[in-house]
């Protein structure tokens, strides 16, 4: 046998591919949700909601809805005339009464007729003296509010002149409170030492305002904690508002009076619409960073009890009242002072709630 004979091939052991025409094959490597673009009907696990964002039920702040709108509300001009005109012939009606009335008194029996000018004539100094009152109020809150203006100037100017004016007017708002005297002195004596407006407004806020801060933060944790309480145990519709009003009103009040505004009855009302107002300006920005986390835990409270998360979210509600409240009464911006926040503010009221409150 030559070598030019073939050689026999054995048989081939390989693989065999046998290609068979499968119609609507599904590819494995296609999206998922294509896999349902030909079925409307079929929900859709793309369009599925990730699982550390389900949507959970947050409780609604009625209470402080409730108290917003009844302080905030600004009447139109007409109910504004009417109310006014009002009262002016009511006061106007009851003063021509008591007049005829002491007038028939003193003829019928001059003793009782005497008493009665006498009490009249006293009440008229009242009612004086507490116009009077109001009106130094109202001036004390102008006052502030120009130089929170000022200082704004002076921070954007830089302007020397102006800070050492409203150091000044710092020293002279607080001269009369015993418990700043030794900061009061320590700012006269360092006041020297800068040389730039920032410089000097952050050592006055060091030494005048961070006491007082302190304070302040006290009431509005205090007023959280009677409004989350006053939401989750009230079981009664308005009782709860009117104590959340009462609680958010006191708040702002002693914010004033710590920080030397010291509001009477009706300016402790237009303080509360300015506070509103400012927090209605501000809240849509201010507040989106520190409410988070307590709205979500009154939702995950809610989910136990639904009047204890509507009240952790309106106490919430009111420290975020108080911390604009503060903004309107202190005198001076944060600089180095830290600006309170929402969350450590409530936290702080609920363990106060059980005891635990510290007052260090």
């Amino acid at each position: 046998m030559s070598d030019e004979t073939p050689r026999k091939r054995g048989p081939n052991r390989g693989p065999v591919m046998i290609e068979i025409d499968t119609p609507d094959a599904p590819d494995p490597r296609q999206a998922p949700h294509q896999d349902f673009a030909d079925r409307p009907d079929q929900p859709n696990p793309a369009d599925a909601a990730p699982i550390d964002m389900a949507s959970a039920v947050l409780p609604r702040p009625r209470t402080m809805e409730m108290v917003t709108r009844l302080v905030g509300r600004k009447p139109s001009k007409l109910t504004a005339f009417f109310i006014n005109s009002g009262v002016a012939l009511f006061t106007f009606l009851l003063g021509i009464a008591a007049l005829d009335y002491i007038n028939r008194l003193l003829i019928s029996y001059p003793v009782l007729g005497w008493i009665a000018v006498t009490l009249f004539a006293l009440f008229t100094l009242a009612a004086l003296g507490m116009a009077w009152r109001e009106y130094r109020a109202w001036a004390r809150f102008a006052k502030i509010d120009a130089m929170q203006r000022k200082a704004g100037t002076a921070l954007t100017e830089d302007s020397m002149d102006k800070a050492r004016e409203v150091t000044d007017q710092l020293l002279a708002l607080y001269h009369r409170r015993p418990e700043l005297e030794w900061n009061r002195k320590r700012l006269t004596d360092r006041r020297a030492e800068t040389f730039d407006a920032r410089t000097l407004l952050t050592m006055a806020e060091t030494e005048l305002l961070a006491p007082l801060d302190q304070e302040a933060r006290r009431e509005i944790e205090a007023a959280s904690r009677t409004v989350a309480a006053a939401t989750a145990l009230i079981p009664l519709a308005l009782a709860d508002v009117a104590a959340a009003l009462a609680a958010n009103l006191r708040m702002i009040r002693r914010m004033a009076e710590i920080y030397g505004g010291r509001a009477g009855a009706v300016g402790g009302w237009r303080l509360a619409r300015t506070v509103i107002t400012h927090l209605i300006a501000t809240g849509a920005v201010a507040a989106g960073d520190d409410l988070v986390q307590t709205v979500a835990g009154g939702g995950v409270l809610a989910k136990v009890s639904r009047r204890f998360g509507e009240g952790i979210v309106n106490g919430a509600l009111t420290a975020r009242v108080g911390i604009a409240a503060m903004e309107v009464c202190r005198p001076l911006p944060f600089l180095s002072q830290p600006r309170p926040k929402v969350g450590n503010l409530l936290t702080r009221g609920l363990k106060g709630l059980f005891g635990n409150d510290d007052k260090t």
